[in-house]
């Protein structure tokens, strides 16, 4: 209604005013200035903006000013760890009029209930996207600092950026267009296990801006790194059915048992499932890459080679080491880059060999025995001599040839062959029976021990056992026979 009024009053006024302007111009033109009521003063008012929407008029500032420093004292009070703010931007453009309209408590009422009270805060963002408010820049420099050390030696780090805020002072006081030195292409010396930070990077452009935030959405040094390593990726769970397990829950969705784990906080291996119960599958992907540089001295093991040289001097199947292998040593300079944690590429810019390494040489036997015997047999033992022949011994046959006495024991094959019986055999005790694959055979009894086994190709000469006196044996001796396409025949024929 007051302003009703006021609004009447300055129509009037207009009107009488142009009322006097154009009496005054036809009586004289000696009068330039003609004022409507001489006793109107020019008042200054102020037209209050919230968000760029016009709230109202008052005469003094101080009536929303107080009620603004009385808001941000209480939420202060309230939380006391943060700046605290009025939420919505507020402003005031004056205007000198005369007889001024306005209404004080009208625009007070409204900011009471209208402005809220909000903390300033530091806005970080990845390429556009939002990851998290922080209290004030420090903060949100130190989370993102604790982020790329997740991937880096902390010290190595602060020892880079402050080596790239150097050289870039430098170049500013000497050279300002001048472009900027890699530090990756800088030379470095180092000892061997050493490793150097040439250069770390981040795969997405990073920004800072104040904003005002509720306060329950500021967020700590230790949970933005756990934003910026989780990325913005949406969850996605899945609904335990009837028969799933945990390692068949992570296949499904191609992750590791461990990584499922890790997602799921709440489970471990022996976790009992149930029905409905939601596993989280998602695999985040962080905001941002960290991208390292650097180079590293390491001394390695150089593997020997191994050189097989065929020979026909030993059988096919025997090995004989000519030359054992040694493995040498070498001290090699990388330059490696990671992402995330991860070797990229790795890439050997240096080497020296210390020492060089030896190559093992082995002969391996081309040799093949021959299955099918001459005839022409070999003495089976080592020296000795015939105890006894083939023929009527004791009233009755003796089938073979005895030899006894050897220079030592070893028991020969006669001839080359393969073997068909190789043990016990009653009377014989340990017995041998070599086809040799002519119509001959050849047997060698009482044994103390057998080399060879069913199968074997021997060769004519090769020891097959030891001499002995196994099964009816009337002492330590070789029982020696020859047949010849079924035949019994007396040995010497065929020595």
């Amino acid at each position: 209604m007051l302003e009703g009024n006021q609004k009447g009053k300055r129509k009037r006024l207009s009107l009488l005013k142009k009322t006097a302007i154009t009496t005054c111009l036809g009586l004289s033109l000696t009068f330039t200035t003609v004022y409507a009521d001489e006793s109107a003063e020019l008042e200054t008012i102020y037209h209050v903006y919230v968000d760029g929407e016009h709230i109202g008029k008052i005469d003094d500032k101080a009536v929303v000013e107080n009620i603004m420093d009385g808001k941000v004292t209480t939420g202060q009070k309230k939380f006391d760890k943060f700046e605290m703010t009025i939420g919505e931007n507020v402003s005031f453009v004056p205007e000198k009029v005369f007889n001024p309209t306005y209404n004080n408590s009208k625009v007070s009422d409204i900011l009471k209930n209208e402005l809220s009270v909000k903390a300033k805060a530091v806005e970080l963002k990845i390429a556009d996207e939002t990851v998290g408010y922080f209290k004030d820049q420090e903060t949100a420099d130190a989370a993102l600092k604790a982020y790329k050390a997740k991937y880096v030696d902390q010290k190595k780090l602060e020892k880079l950026e402050a080596k790239k805020s150097e050289q870039k002072q430098s170049q500013e006081k000497t050279n300002p267009s001048e472009a900027k030195t890699n530090p990756s292409e800088a030379k470095t010396n180092l000892s061997v296990g050493d490793s150097i930070l040439l250069d770390l990077t981040l795969s997405e452009k990073v920004s800072f801006s104040e904003q005002k935030v509720l306060p329950k959405d500021i967020v700590t040094v230790k949970e933005g790194v756990k934003l910026l390593e989780k990325g913005t990726l949406k969850e996605k769970v899945h609904k335990v059915q009837d028969g799933d397990v945990l390692g068949g829950i992570a296949s499904q969705y191609d992750l590791s048992l461990d990584k499922l784990l890790e997602l799921n906080p709440s489970l471990d291996e022996d976790s009992l499932l149930q029905l409905d119960q939601e596993i989280n599958v998602t695999e985040y992907k962080p905001f941002v890459d960290v991208i390292v540089k650097e180079e590293k001295k390491v001394e390695e093991t150089i593997k020997h080679e191994t050189e097989i040289i065929e020979s026909d001097e030993l059988y096919k199947g025997e090995t004989n080491v000519k030359q054992e292998g040694k493995e040498g040593k070498q001290i090699v300079h990388y330059a490696i880059e990671k992402q995330n944690g991860k070797v990229t590429s790795k890439e050997a810019i240096d080497k020296k060999v210390t020492n060089e390494p030896v190559k093992k040489i082995i002969i391996k036997g081309t040799k093949v025995i021959p299955s099918r015997g001459s005839g022409n047999l070999h003495w089976p033992t080592i020296g000795g001599y015939v105890s006894s022949n083939v023929g009527v011994r004791w009233g009755r046959m003796h089938k073979g040839m005895d030899i006894a006495r050897p220079s030592n024991r070893a028991i020969l094959a006669a001839d080359n062959g393969v073997v068909v019986e190789a043990g016990r055999d009653g009377s014989f005790g340990n017995k041998i029976v070599i086809n040799h694959n002519n119509g001959m055979k050849t047997i060698y009894a009482h044994l103390s021990s057998i080399g060879v086994q069913v199968g074997q190709t021997v060769e004519r000469g090769s020891q097959i056992g030891v001499m002995g006196a196994t099964g009816n044996s009337t002492g330590v001796h070789l029982h020696f026979e020859v047949h010849v396409n079924g035949s019994l025949q007396n040995p010497q024929k065929y020595f």
